[in-house]
Order: structure tokens, then C-alpha cells, then sequence
């Protein structure tokens, strides 16, 4: 009988494997995983604000970008910027049948067109700081009014952007003012943690921040105060050009970065996002000190109402954090120094009580000092002082030891 020889399996491929394995290398899940940058950066995209992400070349900029439209299910759209001509923003000349009755409209790229079509969109551009003046200020229409040419693109499209510092970009100009002036600034870094988590094939996720539908209305409300009365007292703040060319390429105050500033606090307080995002939101708006003002003034509007903290000073909540904690009793001896009587005085010493039974016991000798120096002569020592006599003694103390700490050093250079 015949033989029957087997057929040979045809060789695989080297480039089959090769793809294989980049399948397996690409495999990467998400997990919900705290990260203020990524909070941030969704937060603007919700609020519908044009943002620029600032960092060194390979921390990931556009990987993240990449993930955002992911999560948030909508189609990426990247331009390179520097590689572009003005009018690939501005819209291209296109002469029709009659230019002397029609005259001559301006068509935009194709992809504005897609984005168009789509309805919504992530539109990501790319090396921004590497694009000449001239694109630039094609760009400024474009990240305001989100049209190119005579094609304006739909609400559900947003503007991200990133870029490199001068120092470390190809060929990169600072940015221009007024282009500068529409974005929200965010500093990218890279934490080690995500990296090494990433590295491993799980990332960050990013999701749209939560907004409680009742704080709307109490969220606006907060963030116009916020905003109003920091530039009622300082309304040099209003708008303040930078001196240098690069810090005017980044976030400064003006009518527009307030506007902007306003609408990230009331996204941020109806989110219940946290003071580090609010920091990274508002100082990447109108810069580090105008920012940081406006951090402190939200701060003190947080504050508890000092006469409300003397009505009742056994129940009385005070904040957590001990630079507000500190602040709030300041105000209140600051209450009794203005309104001085015998029962505010000895409210004001009963709600020290209550600040060492809730909180750092060093919080009260500044306070405890003032108050002990605003006694009458006709005023009884209310027994509660003893009960922070001894945080005070050991506070002076440790001060004391300090001090003589210092003077040793100095005395044996």
C-alpha cells in the first residue's frame, strides 16, 4: 500500500511572532487610582476650556491624551502644530464660481471636517511650542472661538495641547501672549509609583468628575465670591502682563484667565475636588501668586463665623487642617479684642479648651497669650486656664531650648 506523507505546516512567519508578542506588550489594563494631574485635566475638559500640558520630552504627555479620549470615549484628533502653515488653521482660499458676487471662502482641513461630522471629538495639538509666531496666531481663533475658517466646530469638540519648555523643545519659540492667555497651564510630571504600575500593564483611569446636580446652583455662587472679592480688594490683579517673555508664554491674570478661573472653581466645588486640584486648576489659570492669593482668600471664606464659634464654644466644630484651625481662633480673639466683655472672654478661653480636646494642643499659645493679655482687672481667671497652663509652659520651653540650641551652634563656628 501507498504511503501517505504527512504535509509540513507552513513556517511561521518571524514577523507574525513579532506582532504576537507587541499584542502581548500592548495588553495594559486601567484602574481607578488617585492622580491629581489626571483630576485636573479632566476637570477642564469638562468645564469645556482649552488646555495646554507643559513638560519635558517622554513623560507620557501624549500617552495620556491618548488614555483621556479612551476613557471618555471620544475620537482623537492629533495635529502636529509646528508642522502646519497659518492657513491650515485660518481656512484655505478656494475661488468659486464667481469670486465678485460669492467672494472667496475660506475651506477648512479635513480633519475639521471629520471632528464636523463626528459631533464631538478630542482635538489634540501637538508640539505647540514649536510652532512659528505665524501659526500661532492663526491658532488664537481656532482655541477661542473654536473656528477654522467658516467652519465652526460643535460643543462636543475639545482642546487639549501640549508642549515642551524651550530649553528641551526642537527649534521652540516661547509662546505668545494672547495665545498663552487662552489656555489653562497644567505642569505634567511623572510619579515614579504610576510609571513602575504602568510599566507592569495597569495605568491611571481617567473619569469625568462627579457633579452633584443640588451643588450647582451653591457652586456658582461660592465661585463668584471667591473670585469677586479677591479682585474687589486687589484690583491690580485684574490684569497683570508679565515682564519677561517666558513667563508671558504662561498662565497670567486677566478679564479672560478670571472668567476661566471662575468656571474651574464652581467645576471644582460642585465635584468636591480637592485643594491640590483646585491649587494645580486656579495657579495654572493666572499664574502662581495671583493663584495662591486666591487659594488663601477661599480659605478664609471657609472659615467658621467667630461670633457663631463664641455662642457656642463646647460644641463648637472647628477645622481640620491647622493652618485654618489657627486662623479660626486668631479671628476669634480677634472678636473679643473688638468687642471686649467678661462672658466673650471667658467663651474665647472655653473654646481654646475645646481646640486642645480636638487638635494639636501647640495650635493655642499664640492664641492663649493674646487672650490672657486682653483680661480686666475686675475679670476672674476662669478655671479653664489651667487646663492650658501647661501647653503653654511646655511650648515656651521647647522655644526656649531652641533658642539656646541656636546659640551654641553659633557660638562654636
Amino acid at each position: 500500500m501507498p504511503t501517505c506523507t504527512p504535509v509540513a505546516a507552513p513556517p511561521v512567519s518571524q514577523l507574525a511572532v513579532a506582532a504576537d508578542l507587541l499584542t502581548l506588550l500592548r495588553d495594559t489594563t486601567t484602574e481607578p487610582r488617585p492622580d491629581i494631574q489626571l483630576e485636573a485635566l479632566t476637570l477642564a475638559v469638562a468645564a469645556d476650556l482649552p488646555v495646554l500640558l507643559w513638560g519635558e520630552p517622554g513623560i507620557g504627555k501624549t500617552a495620556a491624551l491618548t488614555q483621556l479620549a479612551t476613557a471618555l470615549d471620544l475620537p482623537l484628533t492629533t495635529v502636529i502644530a509646528s508642522v502646519h502653515e497659518p492657513s491650515d488653521f485660518s481656512g484655505l482660499p478656494v475661488v468659486g464660481d464667481d469670486p465678485a458676487e460669492q467672494g472667496v471662502p475660506m475651506a477648512p482641513p479635513d480633519w475639521a471636517v471629520r471632528l464636523v461630522r463626528a459631533g464631538r471629538g478630542l482635538l489634540f495639538l501637538d508640539e505647540l511650542s514649536t510652532a512659528p509666531p505665524a501659526v500661532q496666531a492663526a491658532l488664537l481663533r481656532l482655541v477661542l472661538e473654536r473656528r477654522i475658517g467658516a467652519l465652526q466646530l460643535p460643543p462636543g469638540v475639545r482642546i487639549v495641547a501640549a508642549a515642551n519648555p524651550r530649553s528641551s523643545a526642537a527649534d521652540g519659540w516661547e509662546l505668545s501672549p494672547p495665545l498663552a492667555n487662552r489656555f489653562v497651564h497644567l505642569q505634567w510630571t511623572h510619579d515614579h509609583e504610576v510609571v513602575v504600575r504602568g510599566l507592569g500593564g495597569t495605568w491611571p483611569r481617567a473619569t469625568l468628575p462627579r457633579l452633584a446636580p443640588e451643588k450647582l446652583p451653591e457652586a456658582v455662587d461660592f465661585a463668584r465670591r471667591a473670585v469677586c472679592g479677591l479682585l474687589a480688594a486687589r484690583p491690580a490683579l485684574v490684569h497683570r502682563l508679565p515682564n519677561s517673555e517666558t513667563r508671558r508664554g504662561g498662565p497670567w491674570p486677566s478679564p479672560r484667565s478670571w472668567d476661566m478661573t471662575l468656571s474651574l472653581i464652581a467645576f471644582a466645588s460642585a465635584a468636591g475636588s480637592s485643594r491640590d486640584v483646585l491649587s494645580l486648576l486656579v495657579r495654572g489659570t493666572v499664574g502662581d501668586g495671583p493663584g495662591l492669593e486666591l487659594l488663601a482668600s477661599v480659605d478664609r471664606m471657609d472659615l467658621p463665623d467667630p461670633e457663631l464659634l463664641l455662642a457656642d464654644p463646647t460644641g463648637a466644630v472647628l477645622p481640620e487642617r491647622g493652618d485654618l484651625r489657627q486662623a479660626a481662633l486668631d479671628g476669634v480673639v480677634a472678636a473679643v479684642r473688638a468687642r471686649p466683655d467678661r462672658a466673650r472672654w471667658d467663651a474665647a478661653w472655653a473654646l481654646l479648651v475645646r481646640a486642645v480636646e480636638t487638635g494639636a494642643p501647640d495650635l493655642v499659645v499664640v492664641p492663649a497669650s493674646t487672650l490672657a493679655s486682653l483680661r480686666r482687672e475686675d475679670w476672674d481667671v476662669p478655671a479653664s486656664i489651667e487646663q492650658l497652663a501647661g501647653v503653654v509652659t511646655l511650648s515656651r520651653r521647647a522655644d526656649e531650648a531652641a533658642s539656646r540650641a541656636k546659640a551654641a551652634v553659633r557660638a562654636g563656628r
